[in-house]
């Protein structure tokens, strides 16, 4: 069994290699759209939040509500009103990732102790200089933790978009499962796993290379 199963392996990458890079250029694509769109939702009312406490407590149950809706779900509800292809597939994955960063961000903020702010503010700095030379600095580890998290999230499901047209590696899947085919499956399966992992390495490089002071801090 392990032979033939390295067999059709060998025989699938040597007569499916464009199929299967276009596959996983697809799915980067789709990952890397949905995590930039996350982010810029998240980042942004992230600071709502924080600046306008009002707003905190139905912003962040909106969607916290939002992401207990399986990706699944929101793909085939929103065939009706956006049809098929990368649109809607797009709209679940920001959807199921904008709560952790948006999340990260309220509490990145809300960490950045008062007395740096009042040295700021103090030293005159207007209300946007303290934003991006004070505030965003010092809660961006907390907010790229949130981005790891939302990124490791988007990759895994990014598998379902294949069901609307969208592609992605989750035809290979998929189709395996279509097909009982255990070398489709292994092949999917595993070069999703591994652009999680890589994507979430890839992560805790930026932030120990950017953020070293946290790992000496004491």
């Amino acid at each position: 069994m392990g032979v033939n199963l390295w067999m059709q392996l060998s025989d699938y990458f040597f007569n499916h290699s464009k199929d299967y890079w276009f596959s996983v250029k697809s799915h980067l694509e789709l990952s890397f759209w949905a995590l930039l769109l996350s982010a810029l939702i998240g980042i942004t009312c992230g600071h709502l939040c924080v600046k306008h406490k009002q707003y905190e407590r139905w912003m962040v149950a909106l969607f916290q509500a939002l992401r207990i809706v399986p990706s699944l779900a929101v793909l085939l509800l929103l065939i009706p009103i956006m049809g098929t292809g990368t649109g809607p597939a797009m709209v679940a994955l920001v959807l199921l990732a904008t709560p952790p960063i948006l999340m990260n961000t309220v509490a990145g903020l809300e960490k950045v102790p008062p007395f740096l702010l009042e040295a700021a503010y103090g030293a005159g700095m207007s209300d946007r200089q303290v934003l991006w030379k004070v505030k965003f600095p010092l809660a961006a580890p907390i907010i790229l933790a949130g981005m790891k998290t939302a990124t490791i999230e988007i990759i895994a499901s990014a598998t379902l978009a294949v069901k609307i047209g969208a592609g992605g590696l989750g035809g290979i899947i998929f189709t395996g499962l279509g097909l009982n085919r255990m070398d489709l499956l292994l092949v999917g399966g595993t070069s999703v796993a591994m652009l999680a992992v890589a994507a979430g390495l890839s992560l805790d490089l930026t932030d120990r290379f950017l953020f070293k002071y946290k790992f000496v801090r004491k």
